[in-house]
């Protein structure tokens, strides 16, 4: 792996002289994960001409679950609690040259003050969104790390929903859940999981709470697994314990063409908006433009909400090899409602197409 992290710190280098700069200085801890592999919290990446450092406090980690420290690096540790890395990265980057390049997005004003009296002669460019534009597009070493992940997100919904439901709270289901995830292998929950019964089920990101299941309710679930890294999520909507009533059919249908029509759409060379455009027209179709979610899917991997926003005003299209979420629904206010997400890959034809990573079943099932 070592040669893949080398790689990626050479394109970002590229992108960085071409702009004038001649070092930069990422912290986004994702960002630094991407490019040196697995780094004590806190810790940041120097890019130099020739050479590259990791700075941190401490000891760098080098945690196996999490990836693994490309040993190529040299490694600038600073004495216990001395000092902020960002600092001392800008001090290092001083002394062998007169501009850097740093991620003004991640950097609070104290720090911006901070690099500037301890280097008041360094010029400041910004690095903008560079090494998060590097990671839109997965290697099979990403995807593969995706796809165990949602294995394993795939294992801990199956097991929940062979056991009895009814008269459990929503917070119990979601710890549940998200001990099962751990049991087989995750490093953790991808984000917070979420369970939804009843009047609560439909809804985005919910919370969950002291709520019981009870018959007849719509169950909407969403988790997702962390495995070396980089995170999946599922999302799937169930019944419990009856036969679903005509209402809950028809609009399980509903977000279910909706979600296929935004699975189909996804080839490179489609635009995100055309994504977008895929599944809401289907819900905007029967009514439902209201209260719609502001997007209708997003980019996964080191982050569970990265590049690209699948949404109406989205600029860009689709590359081969970039992991997305198609996940529309709808949720009527008193009743419930329906949401259905999966994690695929942007395939071409040629190549069978998108690529399901979750694939739990989305038949309507009366649990």
């Amino acid at each position: 792996m070592s040669e893949v992290y080398a790689a990626r710190r050479a394109r970002l280098r590229d992108r960085c002289q071409a702009g004038g700069s001649q070092s930069a200085l990422v912290s986004r801890p994702a960002n630094v994960r991407y490019l040196a592999g697995a780094a004590r919290q806190g810790s940041v990446l120097l890019l130099g001409r020739t050479e590259d450092q990791l700075v941190c406090v401490g000891p760098p980690e080098d945690r196996s679950t999490d990836g693994r420290l490309d040993e190529a690096l040299r490694i600038h540790s600073l004495p216990g609690a001395g000092g902020d890395p960002v600092v001392a990265a800008a001090d290092l980057a001083a002394a062998h040259g007169d501009s850097l390049a740093v991620e003004e997005h991640h950097l609070t004003v104290t720090r911006h003050r901070a690099i500037r009296s301890v280097a008041p002669r360094l010029r400041l460019t910004d690095l903008g969104g560079a090494v998060e534009q590097l990671r839109v597009v997965k290697d099979e070493e990403e995807i593969s790390c995706l796809r165990i992940g949602a294995e394993i997100a795939d294992q801990a919904l199956g097991e929940l929903l062979e056991s009895i439901l009814v008269g459990r709270t929503e917070r119990h289901l979601a710890l549940e859940l998200e001990r099962r995830l751990v049991d087989h292998g995750a490093d953790g929950p991808a984000f917070a999981t979420s369970v939804a019964t009843g009047p609560n089920s439909g809804r985005r990101a919910h919370r969950p709470t002291d709520r019981r299941v009870e018959e007849g309710d719509f169950l909407s679930v969403c988790l997702g697994a962390t495995y070396r890294g980089y995170r999946c999520e599922i999302g799937r909507t169930f019944v419990i314990g009856t036969s679903p009533a005509d209402w809950q059919i028809e609009l399980y249908d509903l977000v279910f063409a909706a979600q296929r029509a935004g699975r189909e759409s996804l080839a490179p060379g489609a635009a995100y908006r055309d994504v977008d455009r895929a599944a809401r027209q289907v819900l905007d179709s029967a009514g439902y433009t209201e209260g719609l979610a502001p997007l209708t899917g997003h980019g996964v991997g080191l982050e569970i909400d990265e590049d690209p926003q699948l949404a109406p005003a989205a600029m860009g299209k689709l590359d081969a090899c970039v992991p997305v979420t198609v996940e529309p629904g709808v949720h009527l206010p008193g009743r419930g409602g329906v949401r259905i997400d999966d994690t695929l890959v942007v395939r071409p034809e040629a190549d069978g197409g998108p690529e399901l990573l979750t694939i739990t079943t989305k038949e309507l099932l009366a649990l």
